[in-house]
């Protein structure tokens, strides 16, 4: 009986290991992705078809499982809604990093949990002082990392702005999500998001004057990247994200908040040969402790 617990502890050890790494790696690896694939590739249309595709290959898997959808018309159109604000938002990341670094986007949208709290205080909910103390932290971190005169060549202030922007709309969304109906469900409330973001996000690039005839002038490593975005990026980081969800406490799966960044940086250094400034160095250190310190105090 003893050999058979510690026999399941050490799967379960396992599993979440894996489970973790896939999320920490699949994530952190989008940043990088985003970047190869807007080389040669339209950003909105192209992260449209990103959810589409996955959101139509996560559905089918669960209708494959057995698993139905059972939600209200209400709770649809939350999903919906929420999911077109949180990954929609990415469309703006696409389109930004055809100007910005993947390693310093993903460090500005990691700020997305201070700017949570700062929604939550502003709506009137208490918070303890120490979670406060950490939104100036990071603030101040992202201000180091916007400075003039010491940021990477090809990240003008302008779309540094814009994806200070995008992690408050999506903070924004998040916010939100905690007071919209919702389908229990968690991975098909995912593959609804997925499509409800999708399909805003191809109206968005028509509308911007984005054709597929763009999509058909794609590299091979710009189409490599899309289809990483597609399944590692999507598809199995949603369903080792969930399944941490229903198995681990909040504050373990919290954790990729503050790795994801450290991940971009990390590959964006080994395989696009981004550069780290002095400057950039120290507003990194400062926003992923900033981050960590509030997520963990969250977590809680």
């Amino acid at each position: 009986m003893h050999v058979t617990s510690a026999r399941r502890r050490n799967r379960l050890r396992w599993r979440t290991g894996t489970a973790l790494a896939t999320v920490y790696v699949a994530w952190g690896g989008t940043y990088v992705a985003i970047r190869v694939m807007v080389e040669t590739l339209p950003p909105l249309l192209s992260t449209g078809a990103r959810f589409l595709i996955a959101g139509a290959l996560l559905g089918a898997w669960l209708r494959a499982r057995g698993r139905r959808l059972r939600a209200s018309r209400r709770e649809l159109l939350g999903a919906a809604a929420i999911g077109t604000v949180i990954l929609g938002d990415i469309g703006i990341l696409a389109v930004a990093e055809r100007e910005v670094p993947a390693g310093l986007a993903a460090l500005i949208i990691a700020t997305v949990p201070l700017w949570v709290v700062a929604l939550r205080l502003g709506a009137g909910e208490r918070m303890s002082r120490g979670t406060l103390a950490g939104v100036p932290l990071g603030l101040a971190g992202v201000a180091l990392l916007v400075l003039p005169g010491d940021r990477p060549e090809g990240a003008p202030l302008g779309w540094l702005l814009v994806l200070v922007g995008a992690a408050a709309i999506e903070a924004a969304g998040q916010f939100a999500s905690q007071r919209t109906p919702l389908p229990r469900d968690l991975l098909w409330t995912t593959a609804l998001q997925l499509l409800a973001a999708g399909a805003v996000l191809v109206v968005a690039g028509a509308a911007a004057g984005e054709t597929v005839a763009g999509i058909g002038d794609a590299s091979a490593t710009s189409a490599l990247a899309f289809a990483y975005l597609v399944l590692p990026g999507s598809i199995l980081a949603y369903a080792a994200f969930v399944w941490l969800l229903e198995h681990e406490p909040v504050s373990t799966v919290a954790t990729y908040a503050y790795v994801n960044p450290v991940v971009a940086l990390a590959l964006g250094w080994a395989l696009l040969g981004e550069r780290l400034s002095a400057t950039m160095a120290a507003g990194s250190v400062v926003v992923v402790a900033a981050v960590a310190f509030v997520v963990r105090r969250e977590s809680r």
